[in-house]
């Protein structure tokens, strides 16, 4: 394993994030694992040298946090944890989502609790809240670090100026900044080097993309996704716009490249991201031991200039996309 400091954190973490949306419960979505499942493999990534884990509020409605602080028992104080809150967590009360006072301390107390910790070691908005002023969701994450509740706090995807005023509205008012930004990257979907990043490298914020293999599209042909489970059931993939931009064709080459190399074409997509110095640590969600380890060989990977330019290529501008 290899091991990066996030951004201006100073905390070390491994080059990959392992992320749990995968853990939980099946009645969230099918693809989920259970207990069981899910603890093989944070114990795999532990063996692996992995010390990073994301987790969020939403997943499986609690369930994965659940699982991760269980898993971690007897690890917890290696590793760092990630959490999210935003998304409305109960229909019938609406102030279980959001990002007011209110939302945030109470989802932010029943999120460590699940875990099982007294203290969070990144805490992260998971999307942007039109309806709260943001001076208000930063004065109260600055107040949850200095009770001890967190130690670090993060913002996720959002437009890059609305990212630059809540960094200047931290620096204005003396509060906590945010330090990372988990955003939407990938090999068919790079509109964040447009703004998000060269902002993330300027301000020294440390970037933990999502979905780096493009919701499974970099991890097959694309002609054969639509016969995998999470291919049937995952909408989201769909959503994004993977298969436009010369999506299908970045699709062939990175199967063309792995093939050459003899490895596998998500290794390859992992590899480019890890290429990037703006990127410290993709977010890599799995559901088997075999793809974390995998995953973990991709750090070996060594691509050339070349291999980069003919990767990127075929890219084309495609709409916006992952701040819903």
């Amino acid at each position: 394993m290899e091991y990066t400091t996030l951004g201006d954190t100073g905390m070390d973490v491994s080059r990959l994030c392992l992320g749990c949306m995968s853990f939980g419960s099946s009645d969230w979505r099918e693809w989920v694992l259970d207990d069981e499942e899910s603890h093989e493999i944070v114990e795999r990534a532990i063996d692996l040298g992995i010390n990073f884990f994301d987790t969020a509020n939403m997943y499986s409605n609690g369930e994965s946090e659940r699982v991760l602080g269980e898993a971690l028992e007897g690890y917890r104080e290696r590793s760092v944890v990630a959490t999210k809150g935003y998304y409305q967590m109960r229909e019938d009360d609406p102030h279980s989502g959001g990002l007011s006072r209110k939302a945030l301390e109470q989802e932010l107390e029943a999120s460590l609790d699940r875990l099982g910790m007294e203290t969070v070691d990144l805490y992260q908005i998971h999307r942007w809240d039109d309806e709260t002023p943001i001076e208000t969701t930063l004065r109260t994450l600055d107040d949850a670090v200095r009770r001890g509740q967190v130690r670090y706090i993060g913002a996720s995807s959002m437009w890059a100026h609305q990212f630059a005023d809540s960094l200047q509205t931290s620096d204005r008012l003396g509060l906590e900044r945010f330090v990372t930004m988990q955003n939407h990257y990938n090999l068919v979907y790079r509109e964040e080097e447009r703004e998000m990043l060269p902002l993330c490298e300027n301000e020294n914020v440390g970037v933990i993309p999502w979905s780096p293999l493009a919701r499974g599209f970099l991890t097959r042909p694309h002609e054969e996704i639509d016969a995998t489970a999470r291919g049937e059931a995952e909408e989201h993939m769909y959503e994004h716009p993977y298969r436009e931009g010369g999506g299908r064709e970045i699709n062939e080459r990175v199967a063309e490249l792995a093939a050459d190399q003899g490895v596998t074409m998500a290794q390859i997509a992992l590899a480019w991201l890890l290429h990037k110095e703006w990127v410290d640590a993709p977010i890599v969600g799995t559901t088997s031991v075999e793809h974390l380890e995998q995953a973990v060989e991709a750090l070996e990977l060594s691509l050339s200039a070349s291999d980069l330019a003919y990767l990127e290529e075929p890219y084309e501008p495609v709409p916006v996309s992952g701040h819903e």
